[in-house]
């Protein structure tokens, strides 16, 4: 579209040739938008805003400004300028001097560089500061020369990546209202890089939530917290009631052993996660709502109260001004439309390989990327029979086996995890995990980068190493052939 300003069109990042930091990113800004780019250490968003600055180079796609190819034009030359999580502040220069340093590579001469350096520091709210020394200036002061830097060349993109880290919890949300007035005077994109959820959420006009160097959504503020994409967005941004659950009937969903009324709506028998934000729970006399509960804790917030409540089996976390003792039996009651359904993620444990051979006993070999399965040929091939060494389809015919490609897929919670690495199928560690009502849901990633999910009800921890269990009788298998699934 014309009014784009920046364009990533499958863009792709690898430094050593094997692992994909950055994988498929697609995306549209446009001119004069405030984009964040929200996600966990590691996902990927500095990468994605050094690619836009010229700091490193993508491995494959293209990335336009303005409709122009720049994948590999130098930093200075685009109008692009970027405010770093370390200022890199000139501390043997005065503030003007810091201010001035690039336009003085430009040769700009005296009069124009004071009316852009003056506009600069009018802009920072730092009118007067010219001859001071960097030294004597707060972290949130350095900030804003940093940006006053940045801005002064007059850039039409301005990249600002975690700029409020270093600053204190009061200091940073009076920048995040001072970016957002820059912002509105400059009228230029801002692109901003932070992994704190309320900063993107205040701040943004537009916020691409990242996971594992990928785009998980893009929304307004809004849009990402009232309707996540998944549920990982569901639990890194703000706090989340997730239950796991199916569609029962029209516009009703089972789960928490309830059956609420829905707004969102999916076919009869669908799996999916329920996500309720707990600020929308409203907590009634025991019996006056959906579900009862027991409240097991409340921890006085400032403005509201964190109340966790125990029902049945499952947890559920509220936000409500009154103060519930510890023991205290209420009710629960959630409007329709504050359940939000999401499509529960089948594509979860699907793993890619191939028939190895088939034994004289009629057992097949199945091969993967990070393990092997011997399983019976009618665990593969659904009705077959095995004779004098041949596999004979339902259908009477010799089964061909060489070659022939096939998905093996488990469901998260018939896995177990353990902490003797040597005992499970495969062995990686803990990147992520979110709870959901009654049990932890966690992701294992080997070492040849291929993920785990695994439902358990005890708490480990990110990083832990362990070795994932699964059950011959919990694989299920999809063959696959030239023109597609057999």
């Amino acid at each position: 579209m014309a009014n784009n300003i920046i364009e990533l069109k499958n863009v792709k990042k690898t430094y050593d040739g094997k692992t994909y930091v950055i994988e498929d990113f697609s995306l549209e800004i446009k001119e004069g938008e405030f984009v964040t780019f929200l996600g966990p250490s590691g996902c990927g968003k500095t990468t994605i805003l050094r690619m836009i600055g010229g700091f490193d180079t993508q491995t494959e796609g293209e990335i336009y400004l303005e409709g122009n190819d720049i994948s590999i034009l130098p930093p200075n030359k685009r109008p692009i300028n970027t405010v770093f999580q370390k200022y890199a502040l000139f501390p043997h220069l005065n503030v003007y001097d810091n201010i001035a340093f690039g336009l003085k590579m430009k040769k700009v001469d005296k009069a124009e560089m004071d009316k852009k350096v003056s506009e600069a520091l009018e802009i920072v709210d730092l009118e007067g500061f010219e001859k001071r020394n960097i030294s004597t200036l707060s972290g949130g002061q350095q900030q804003r020369i940093a940006i006053a830097r940045a801005i002064v060349n007059q850039p039409k993109v301005l990249l600002l990546d975690e700029p409020l880290s270093a600053l204190d919890y009061k200091m940073r949300k009076e920048m995040q209202l001072e970016l957002k007035s820059m912002h509105k005077k400059l009228g230029i994109t801002f692109i901003f890089v932070t992994h704190d959820q309320e900063e993107a959420l205040t701040m943004s006009d537009k916020v691409v939530v990242m996971a594992d160097g990928e785009i998980q959504q893009v929304g307004t503020p809004e849009e990402i917290y009232n309707e996540p994409a998944n549920v990982f967005v569901a639990d890194f941004i703000g706090e989340s009631n997730i239950f796991n659950g199916v569609m029962e009937e029209d516009k009703k969903a089972y789960f928490a052993d309830t059956l609420f009324q829905t707004v969102d709506d999916f076919p009869k028998g669908t799996k999916i996660d329920a996500v309720i934000r707990p600020e929308d729970v409203e907590i009634t006399e025991a019996g006056a709502g959906q579900l009862d509960g027991v409240v097991t804790s409340a921890d006085f917030k400032g403005t509201f109260y964190v109340t966790f409540l125990q029902c049945g089996q499952f947890e559920m976390e509220v936000h409500c001004l009154k103060h519930y003792a510890e023991g205290t039996k209420v009710g629960l009651k959630v409007d329709p439309d504050n359940i939000h359904i999401i499509r529960y993620d089948m594509s979860k444990n699907h793993y890619v390989g191939s028939v190895a051979s088939v034994s004289e006993h009629g057992n097949v070999t199945l091969k993967f990327e990070d393990f092997s399965l011997k399983v019976p040929a009618a665990r593969v091939f659904p009705g077959s029979t095995f004779a004098d060494g041949v596999i004979t389809g339902a259908d009477g015919k010799a089964i061909v086996t060489e070659g022939l490609g096939v998905t093996a897929f488990y469901s998260p919670e018939s896995a177990q995890m353990s902490d003797d690495i040597k005992s499970g199928l495969v062995s990686g560690t803990i990147i992520s995990f979110y709870y959901i009502g009654d049990h932890y849901s966690y992701t294992i990633r080997t070492a040849s980068e291929e993920d785990y999910v695994v439902d358990d009800e005890y708490l480990w921890n990110q990083g832990d190493r362990v070795g994932v269990i699964v059950p011959e009788e919990a694989w299920g298998f999809k063959l696959e052939t030239a023109g597609g699934e057999l």
